[in-house]
């Protein structure tokens, strides 16, 4: 494994960054998730576009062009010889001092990671997943808006341990409302009436960029879509549910907090939706 750093590739054990890096020291960054099947890295300037415009929400620089960015992905995955697999891509406000001004980070620094990654088991895609309510509440956008894909995931991390305490493979994240927002690391989707329905990005989910890949396949397929205001209710009562993401793919999800979803398997909708991702990505 070749990791980029700064314009430069290191193996493994010695690609490293300063302690003192703002990114380690208080989560203050920004990262992209991005797949690669069959060589072909997938939707690499949608990926690009959002890393860039994360970083001036929170007004970081990123030392390099939105172009040469992209240049320096498809190298990494070149040199690494990855026709399938997950690229992890970071940008940290940089070196600084231990205080919490990011005045005194110089420089941000640029992270390329290319590896494997397998979220799920190909069984749970036939069989779907159970989840939970997660009594953490996803932060209000008032505070931070989820557009923003930062490097401080604690919020995440703790409703992600309560998944796992509970004996859940993931967790449904709600608002400070009480509405859905997202689960810790995918969005959720509903099929209720024929309607295929998620979060608004206002409620604290991420515009995710899977999510809108599934939008435009369904209604390639005549499905009827929308971003709505979910309760736990519309989740129990909903005909189907599944999850999405750059990891994941789409994922079915057949039970929450213990009420079966439809019949409690994966649904034709959401069987469809994922036979027709895997051949949109295997293209």
């Amino acid at each position: 494994m070749k990791i980029y750093i700064d314009g430069k590739y290191y193996d493994r054990e010695n690609a490293k960054i300063s302690v003192f890096d703002h990114g380690l020291l208080y989560g203050d960054g920004v990262f992209e998730g991005i797949r690669v099947y069959h060589g072909n890295v997938f939707k690499l300037e949608d990926h690009i576009r959002r890393l860039y415009d994360s970083a001036r929400a929170i007004a970081l620089e990123i030392p390099m062009k939105e172009r040469e960015m992209e240049e320096a992905v498809l190298k990494t995955v070149e040199i690494n010889r990855k026709q399938n697999g997950y690229i992890r891509l970071v940008v940290t406000r940089g070196e600084g001092t231990l205080g919490l001004d990011p005045a005194g980070c110089e420089k941000a620094t640029v992270i390329i990671i290319v590896g494997d990654i397998q979220l799920y088991p190909e069984e749970l895609y036939k069989q779907g997943v159970k989840i939970i309510t997660a009594s953490t509440r996803r932060i209000p956008p008032e505070c931070l808006d989820p557009r923003i894909k930062s490097l401080n995931y604690l919020n995440n991390i703790l409703a992600k341990i309560e998944a796992r305490r509970s004996g859940a493979r993931e967790a449904l994240m709600l608002t400070t409302e009480g509405l859905v927002a997202e689960c810790t690391a995918d969005n959720i989707f509903i099929i209720k009436s024929g309607r295929l329905l998620t979060p608004h990005p206002s409620k604290g989910a991420l515009d995710g960029i899977t999510m809108r890949t599934v939008f435009g396949i369904a209604k390639a397929r005549g499905i009827e879509c929308g971003e709505a205001d979910l309760s736990q209710h519309d989740l129990y009562t909903s005909d189907e549910c599944f999850m999405t993401g750059t990891g994941a793919e789409i994922v079915p999800v057949v039970d929450i907090d213990g009420r079966a979803i439809g019949d409690g398997k994966p649904g034709p909708v959401t069987s469809q939706l994922i036979e027709d991702y895997r051949k949109l990505v295997a293209v």
